[in-house]
């Protein structure tokens, strides 16, 4: 395989699921952890890795080492891999879920912004979802039809229980602190904000073809969806929140064996509740997003703005969705006809948050 990202949580889960079932890896892709990725280049023997910055190429011990991502477009034109993982976070994951898509290799995609951006130019029949609420609809509808409506499920992130007069206060180290699993600082901080869970309803928009999706909070992470069917049955899915699972699945289109520990039904406590408004005020672009999906490329591009400007001290909390929502408001006008224009909206969307 080849995989991209692969010192972040999703590509270390990889990586395992590959030692586990001894599979080989052709190609890594990573950032700036070097000393991990040379840990990982020296276990696997990728024939081709690349990193970030030029300057960290000296640094690794491999037959070809490439950087930035031009780096990244030009080796997987020389993988001989079909199957190409995508665990890059942000923008950056774009272009190569393109190229690979032009060069007729498969994509098991944990990139969500791929299809939050650009879901109208991808050709999703060559996409596995990796995400974990995308793989269980998956799993749920194999086989299955006439559903009435899809249902993710979100944890309500780090600060789910604050009372909701101090999440103006709240710092970017109180927002990563995710009370279910760790993860990497933008997904964690997406998901405090609930933009996680809005670019997952979009992803599924474009996954399966329908906008009959929403979403619950469910705080312990053990139901990753449910879907309801025309005869009023509701079928859901339940595992421990481990991403092997879906990985594996990814890589190995069917499992026969054991990847996660099953779940003790006796001492599981599963609770459902709506997602407020008040609490996760991005929520309120919802619907009007599904109907101009997309418009996923203004809020993919005024979020990752708005969180590095949070990091740096310059956004309040509540302020990310904020921006966020003003910049949907201000761009909702454009049309994303083309790639060219996407990647245009891109940069102005940028420029406007920047300064909002």
């Amino acid at each position: 395989m080849v995989l991209l990202g692969s010192t972040g949580s999703i590509g270390v889960a990889t990586l395992d699921v590959a030692r586990t079932f001894g599979l080989g890896v052709e190609m890594l892709v990573a950032g700036r952890n070097i000393e991990l990725l040379q840990r990982q280049v020296e276990e696997f023997r990728p024939q081709i890795v690349v990193v970030a910055r030029e300057e960290d190429r000296s640094r690794i011990q491999a037959p070809t080492v490439l950087s930035g991502e031009e780096g990244i477009l030009h080796a997987l034109e020389m993988a001989q891999s079909s199957l190409v993982v995508n665990a890059l976070v942000g923008f950056l994951g774009l272009r190569p879920t393109l190229k690979a898509i032009e060069l007729g290799k498969r994509v098991a995609l944990a990139n969500k912004e791929t299809l939050v951006v650009a879901g109208k130019f991808i050709d999703t029949s060559r996409i596995t979802p990796i995400d974990s609420e995308h793989f269980a609809l998956w799993y749920i509808l194999q086989g299955r039809g006439d559903y009435t409506s899809l249902t993710i499920t979100a944890s309500g992130g780090a600060l789910r229980d604050w009372p909701l007069e101090r999440l103006a206060q709240a710092s970017f180290e109180e927002a990563l602190n995710h009370p279910n699993w760790s993860m990497g600082a933008k997904i964690t901080i997406d998901s405090a904000t609930m933009v996680n869970k809005l670019f997952e309803l979009l992803e599924a928009y474009w996954l399966f073809g329908t906008d009959r999706i929403d979403a619950l909070i469910e705080p312990s992470s053990l139901v990753h969806a449910l879907v309801e069917f025309r005869d009023g049955s509701l079928l859901l899915h339940a595992s421990r929140a481990d991403m092997r699972l879906p990985i594996a699945y990814a890589l190995l289109g069917r499992l026969h064996q054991r990847v996660v520990e099953p779940l003790d039904l006796t001492r599981v406590s599963l609770s459902f509740a709506p997602i407020d408004p008040r609490r996760y005020p991005i929520w309120q672009i919802k619907d009007e997003l599904l109907r101009r999906p997309e418009l996923g490329v203004v809020v993919n591009a005024a979020n990752e703005v708005a969180i590095e400007r949070f990091k740096q001290g310059e956004l309040g909390f509540l302020e990310i969705a904020q921006c966020i929502i003003e910049a949907f408001d201000r761009f909702h006008h454009q049309r994303v006809d083309s790639l060219e224009t996407l990647f245009h909206i891109d940069r102005e969307v940028r420029s406007y948050v920047a300064c909002c």
